[in-house]
């Protein structure tokens, strides 16, 4: 996706992409910032982790990551994560990242940052891990998503003091990730010549005649899939990570992750930890999950991540298998 953006008041002939960084953080800016903020820190090593839309991140003395804000939209996202993982971390049955060392902004960077102790692991997208091994995982991740949207959960992530927004990105309003789905989808054909299996718009059909969400919501990671659930060595669930979209959300804005990242088997494990899940929360699980691949399948394509375009083309399939 791109956007307009000037330059010196005019309007620039490059558009941004959307995910391009604002405030490029690089290893030795990284390293200037903590060192001087976080004393013992000081000369660590600061190694390239990983690059999102919203944050560049480094692992600095083989035992800490840091987050840095790519884009001011980031920026809530990330007062979230300072306020309220600390008080969720206790609850979860898998690991998440607990800020412990904040940055303030400075004249080297204007913006606050934030840095927690490593939740080890390997990116779904990047692990390779068969279909047919993904039980374990699978599991894993219903249970953590099962405590995730206890309700009670609510409240405790309310003692951090004002409220979490009310699914700000409309993960779990079909009619809205439809729309922008099929914007996506239409930009694919276009520039990769990829044409998306008829059973993705039958659901977009299905979808379209739902209204907004009508129970009560959870706390919601509020944008997980496949880069965002890590994997162990063995193959099962070691963590979870990015919450830069933490939120109030119909649950479906989760489970998106049960028909993206799992099939078959992994996918009955996971639902069989979470508990019931009805037809038309998993109508909402499935046109979210559509939402998020086609975004990571353009973003992929515009940086060149072989593997997660694998990964994510995958995934749409297994969101209309079964």
């Amino acid at each position: 996706m791109v956007t307009s953006r000037t330059v010196n008041g005019q309007p620039d002939e490059a558009p941004r992409l959307q995910w391009e960084a604002e405030q490029p953080v690089s290893a030795s800016l990284a390293a200037g910032l903590i060192g001087r903020q976080f004393p013992r820190l000081r000369g660590a090593p600061v190694e390239p982790l990983a690059t999102g839309w919203d944050n560049t991140v480094y692992l600095v003395d083989g035992a800490w990551v840091f987050r840095f804000p790519r884009r001011e939209i980031a920026l809530p996202g990330i007062q979230r994560e300072i306020a309220v993982l600390p008080l969720l971390a206790p609850h979860l049955p898998l690991p998440v990242p607990v800020p412990e060392l904040v940055g303030r902004p400075s004249g080297a960077y204007p913006w606050p940052f934030w840095g927690a102790r490593l939740v080890a692991g390997t990116e779904l997208a990047e692990a390779e891990l068969p279909d047919s091994e993904r039980v374990r995982a699978g599991a894993s991740v219903g249970a953590f998503l099962r405590a995730l949207h206890d309700p009670g959960l609510v409240a405790v992530a309310g003692q951090a003091g004002p409220q979490l927004p009310d699914d700000p990105m409309r993960r779990a309003y079909p009619g809205v990730r439809a729309k922008r789905a099929r914007e996506i989808l239409g930009r694919l054909a276009q520039s990769a010549g990829w044409e998306p299996d008829a059973a993705i718009e039958r659901l977009f059909g299905a979808a379209d005649r739902l209204g907004p969400p009508a129970g009560p919501a959870a706390i919601a990671h509020g944008d997980l899939h496949l880069r965002h659930l890590l994997i162990g060595e063995g193959g099962d669930a070691s963590g979870v990570i990015d919450w830069g979209d933490l939120c109030l959300a119909d649950p479906a804005a989760d489970l998106s992750l049960a028909y993206c990242g799992f099939a078959g088997p992994a996918r009955v494990a996971l639902l069989a930890a979470y508990g019931p899940v009805d037809a038309e929360r998993e109508l909402r699980a499935r046109v979210c999950a559509v939402s998020i691949c086609v975004a990571l399948a353009e973003y992929a394509i515009s940086d060149g991540r072989a593997a997660l375009l694998r990964e994510t083309l995958a995934a749409l399939g297994r969101v209309v298998s079964g």
